[in-house]
């Protein structure tokens, strides 16, 4: 199997959540590759800074200040994408978000943000590039990024419906695989999973960790962000007749 990106550059591609963490990295990967960029990310300004520290690439980064769990802000990306840039081959679900509540006890206005976030929006956007895919007849590639929690529940503190909303993911894109084959159109689904990931996910939560969870954090054994980044590279890089279905991607040493 020959890999290559070559078929990519100069395309357009948008990655959702992509002003810090998994979502910048895979932005700076897409445009190291050739690719015109957009940064979809509440915080439109860090994604603008990034764009700065990217000038001069074979690519360019463009963002866009929109909130994934608003069907408005995702219908406004799309249309200035298509008007500006020409129509979306690639789309990343990077968007994804968890609250410090529970179950038992928990606040489901909080929960109701999750599902917004992490499964209605990824399903909306979802919907927008596979339109416009079929309409220029692209044979474009749709890659969600799931988790390992799509996948086991392991203990973890303050998990509550983020697991669900992962799991939701692994569905989501077994079911469009099928939908897509049934249409008979070439676009491609793949769910990459991340396993633990030193990011700033936690912090942009605005999780509040007490000193033993600190610690407990602290020696987790954890991938990077530019690992992951690789692995959606890896994937796009496939021959056409080539689908990778699901991408897992742990820590060597992880226990779960």
């Amino acid at each position: 199997m020959v890999l290559s990106m070559e078929r990519w550059k100069g395309k357009v591609a948008i990655v959702t959540g992509a002003s810090v963490g998994i979502g910048a990295a895979i932005v700076e990967q897409l445009v190291e590759q050739g690719l015109q960029v957009v940064g979809l990310a509440r915080r439109s300004e860090q994604v603008e800074e990034n764009a700065k520290k990217l000038a001069g690439k074979n690519g360019k980064l463009h963002a866009f200040k929109a909130d994934i769990s608003k069907e408005e802000d995702i219908l406004k990306a799309f249309k200035w994408v298509t008007e500006n840039l020409g129509p979306v081959h690639i789309l990343i679900n990077n968007a994804g978000i968890i609250q410090q509540t529970t179950l038992v006890d928990g606040d489901a206005e909080k929960w109701k943000k999750i599902f917004d976030t992490n499964v209605i929006g990824l399903s909306i956007a979802t919907r927008e590039a596979v339109k416009i895919m079929k309409e220029n007849k692209i044979d474009g590639h749709i890659i969600h990024i799931n988790s390992t929690l799509g996948h086991k529940v392991v203990s973890q503190r303050y998990s509550n419906v983020y697991p669900a909303s992962k799991y939701a993911v692994t569905a989501l894109t077994e079911t469009l695989r099928q939908e897509l084959n049934h249409l008979g159109l070439k676009i491609k689904i793949s769910s990459v999973s991340p396993g633990p990931t030193a990011s700033e996910f936690a912090r942009t939560n605005n999780f509040v960790f007490d000193e033993n969870m600190k610690k407990m954090m602290e020696k987790r054994l954890r991938v990077k962000t530019e690992d992951i980044a690789d692995g959606v590279i890896y994937v796009l890089s496939t021959p056409p007749h080539v689908q990778v279905h699901e991408l897992i991607i742990k820590p060597v040493g992880d226990p779960f």
